[in-house]
């Protein structure tokens, strides 16, 4: 599958962040274009809904298709380093292996914006994405602490997240005269110690931490009295993480006394932890043995990461879904400015996600 790599080559040399994915957009709707593939684009947001087969019931899958915007070498710039580049790829050979195919179903294909804001995936459930669809079925590469290559996990466990955005509000001071106003970096560093000093079960897999800073001028000599701050919060399970907020609040109530100074604060971008369904799941595992053998299934992997695609099922309880996991020999690591894989995995990647697709539409 020569295509699958050229595609993951075009997307890759030319990542968009979220929200600005509209040369990426423009070339999907190219490719289903060419192959007569009835799809939508909308006017006021990226992305492409595409559909194939017949019947009322519908079988869906979705692939992300932002960058991420990150310091590469010094430089700031999209960069795909989460892998979209590689799940728009796999989606797309797997609409290549089944298009022609007499499906008992149809399957429709969500081309995704801005996973990594947290929220491309309620702009298209509010497009329309889920009308009808009973399954819900995704795919992404796993780094390899978590897979190895030649190894592909029927679900995964991901966990939930949320993201703060704060300032602190005071006043510049001499260096000379500290006293005249408020050093905006003694609130950062009592912020970054009492963070430390939040726990909750040990059992329970979480984490809390400042994530960006910005203070200061040019000046050396000037105390600053402002200061922007961003935390990012972690837990495997939905109800960790709004515990951990509502910590994380209460500390900043009690450094904002302590230091007599004005914190603002608000939260953004969360992001639910998985409801792995029971039968999209199974449906993938078989679809494992079947291409790959046993030996090759993960039936699970658990991850602190996060992803947007479980906002669908937030946005419908009833809908079964599972994303499924490739090992690709993945490293350093999601996120890693210079992230590699073993680029062969993407045609099993494709192949296995057109098995799982043809037996859930069957």
């Amino acid at each position: 599958m020569t295509s699958v790599l050229k595609w993951f080559e075009h997307f890759h040399a030319h990542p968009e962040v979220s929200w600005k994915e509209v040369e990426t957009t423009r070339t999907i709707a190219s490719i289903l274009s060419d192959w007569s593939i009835s799809y939508r684009t909308f006017e006021d947001v990226t992305g492409v809904i595409a559909e194939i087969g017949s019947g009322e019931d519908v079988i869906a899958v979705r692939a992300d298709i932002d960058a991420l915007w990150q310091q590469v070498d010094g430089t700031f710039r999209a960069n795909h380093s989460c892998g979209h580049d590689a799940n728009i790829s796999m989606v797309l050979g797997a609409l290549e292996q089944l298009k022609d195919e007499a499906l008992q179903k149809r399957i429709r294909f969500i081309f995704q914006p801005a996973e990594e804001q947290g929220n491309g995936s309620l702009a298209m459930i509010e497009r329309g994405a889920l009308e009808d669809v009973t399954q819900l079925f995704g795919i992404h590469l796993r780094p390899q602490e978590e897979l190895k290559r030649g190894q592909y996990a029927a679900a995964i466990q991901h966990g939930a997240a949320f993201f703060l955005k704060g300032a602190v509000i005071g006043d510049d001071a001499h260096g000379a005269r500290p006293h005249q106003g408020q050093n905006a970096l003694d609130v950062i560093f009592t912020i970054q110690h009492m963070l430390k000093s939040i726990y909750l079960s040990p059992f329970e897999p979480h984490s809390v931490k400042l994530t960006k800073v910005h203070a200061g001028s040019d000046n050396m000599n000037i105390i600053p009295g402002n200061a922007t701050f961003s935390i990012d919060v972690r837990a495997q399970q939905n109800e960790e993480l709004l515990e951990l907020r509502n910590r994380v609040e209460d500390m900043l109530l009690q450094v904002g006394q302590l230091h007599r100074v004005k914190l603002e604060w608000e939260w953004q971008d969360f992001t639910p932890g998985a409801v792995v369904g029971e039968e999209s799941s199974q449906i993938a595992k078989q679809a494992i043995e079947q291409r790959f053998g046993e030996s090759a299934l993960v039936e699970r992997i658990v991850t602190s990461g996060s992803d947007d695609f479980h906002f669908y099922t937030v946005e419908k309880p009833m809908l079964d879904a599972t994303m499924i996991g490739i090992g690709a020999d993945l490293g350093p690591g999601l996120h890693h400015p210079h992230m590699t894989f073993d680029r062969d995995a993407l045609n099993d990647g494709a192949l296995l996600l057109a098995d799982a697709l043809r037996i859930a539409a069957t």
